[in-house]
């Protein structure tokens, strides 16, 4: 198969730096972009883990389990929110096992559910702080 190859009728001058001036398609790298491509069932769960990290109180919540496991009470404590309202946000991140929980006694202790979690904050932290 050929690559395709359509040469826009605009200008140089008035292409965005988002587009080509040629429009050409690579199908090497479209087959090989497509045997990378993860499954749409993945693909949705990743985006979803995306999605509830981007909440800014529950990316709190998660910045705040870096540093070793909390309560509700504790979590609710830092972020100034009602327990009520941490709870229902730690329950969206065990639905999607970025936090898991502890009991002891009475108490129950969240903590990061594994170090991945902190490796996606890291990278992001790391990413916004190139700039």
């Amino acid at each position: 198969r050929q690559e395709i190859c359509v040469i826009k009728k605009k200008s140089l001058s008035s292409c965005t730096p988002e587009a080509c001036a040629v429009r050409m398609v690579h199908l090497d790298r479209v087959v090989r972009a497509r045997a990378e491509a993860i499954p749409k069932k993945e693909t949705e769960r990743l985006a979803l883990t995306f999605k509830i990290m981007g909440d800014p109180t529950r990316l709190n919540i998660i910045l705040a389990l870096r540093g070793g496991e909390m309560c509700v009470c504790d979590i609710a404590a830092f972020l100034g929110i009602s327990e009520s309202a941490v709870s229902h946000q730690l329950r969206r991140l065990r639905e999607l096992s970025l936090v898991r929980s502890r009991r002891d006694g009475q108490i129950l202790y969240y903590a990061l559910e594994d170090s991945h979690v902190l490796d996606l904050v890291t990278v992001g932290l790391d990413h916004i702080h190139e700039e």
